[in-house]
């Protein structure tokens, strides 16, 4: 994993904390969002859509305990600088983010870019104190913020080594940060000279019966190139060849954490293929058991099933079951290890 200096890590902070409340393009003000407002920003011609809903998740207890241990340690604080940035913005990761709307394409390889992504953001925010933060780290670390005007709109492009983005404000509770083209994207979009995302047909099936109140949903459309690839190194995945695009959710109620995943086809014959393969390979994981722990206990909670348009994976858990999982997977002591200590 790459490891981002304090200026690029401060503006990807910048994208998951900010401070008002007034309305602007998206009609809503921060924390007001909804997930329909939100996607309507993101260009067309994109392979990958998410929707997180930031606030819930953060909210969840072991996630609490994960980002206040994070928090704690001392090598995150120096690098991030955590309590300097909450101190110089008034930004709090843990109350002022609220949904993150993103999405993905494949880049142009004339610009040495393979991937390219672009998230759009609703939160609270002090535009002034978030840019006086970033210009002290700009200078600080050597790195080089620019800025560029589009469209009636100030883009904020930031290079450092090998990493570099742009971002702009949007409105008093959004940003629209990723991708110089996609940013540029998103704001042709807000000004209707470029189609939305939510108007792509693909995209419109591909969400019709996705579980759009979940903490965390999206899409990815699959080019028939990916697939014949991947069939073609894995033989036993010839069936996936029919696979045009997956939709996922991931949820939490009642004390339960659930998933699906929707493999998307519309040949009924390769998803009933593809179902039997998987069900296939859950009974042949089934009989796996190491230590005190036998993996029945994890995919007996799969079903499988099949429909003429898609393949349907989905699995739900109590939410201790993990820390079971886990205690029950460690490595138990020797009575040899136990005398040498």
């Amino acid at each position: 994993m790459k490891k981002f200096t304090a200026i690029t890590v401060a503006i990807i902070f910048a994208l998951f904390s900010f401070i008002s409340c007034e309305k602007g393009p998206l009609g809503a003000g921060a924390g007001a969002a909804q997930a329909e407002e939100m996607l309507r920003l993101l260009p067309q011609d994109v392979a990958a859509v998410f929707f997180i809903d930031v606030q819930r998740i953060l909210t969840l207890e072991a996630v609490d305990k994960l980002v206040n241990k994070k928090m704690e340690d001392k090598e995150f604080e120096e690098f991030m600088d955590y309590q300097k940035f909450v101190d110089m913005t008034g930004i709090e990761l843990k109350k002022d983010v609220y949904f993150v709307a993103a999405a993905m394409k494949e880049g142009e390889e004339t610009e040495g870019e393979h991937e390219w992504a672009v998230g759009i953001v609703n939160l609270k925010y002090d535009k002034e104190a978030l840019l006086s933060f970033i210009k002290a780290k700009t200078e600080e670390t050597g790195s080089e913020l620019t800025e560029e005007e589009y469209n009636g709109y100030t883009l904020y492009n930031y290079k450092e080594e090998n990493e570099e983005g742009t971002f702009a404000f949007i409105d008093k509770s959004n940003i629209a940060a990723g991708n110089g083209s996609l940013v540029k994207s998103v704001i042709d979009v807000l000004q209707k000279k470029e189609e939305s995302v939510l108007q792509s047909e693909k995209f419109s099936a591909l969400f019709k019966d996705t579980n759009k109140n979940a903490l965390f949903w999206g899409g990815v459309l699959i080019p028939p190139e990916a697939t014949a690839a991947l069939s073609e190194e894995i033989p036993m995945a010839y069936n996936l060849e029919s696979v045009q695009a997956v939709s996922l959710s991931f949820d939490y109620k009642n004390r339960t954490i659930m998933a699906e995943i929707k493999l998307r086809s519309s040949d009924p014959v390769s998803n009933q293929e593809m179902a039997d393969n998987l069900i296939g390979l859950k009974e042949m994981g089934s009989m796996i058991t190491i230590q005190d722990f036998n993996f029945a206990e994890v995919l007996d909670r799969i079903e499988i099933t099949s429909a003429p348009d898609h393949v349907r994976i989905y699995a739900s858990y109590p939410d201790d079951f993990f820390n079971d999982f886990i205690s029950k997977f460690t490595l138990k002591e020797t009575e040899e290890e136990k005398e040498k200590k």
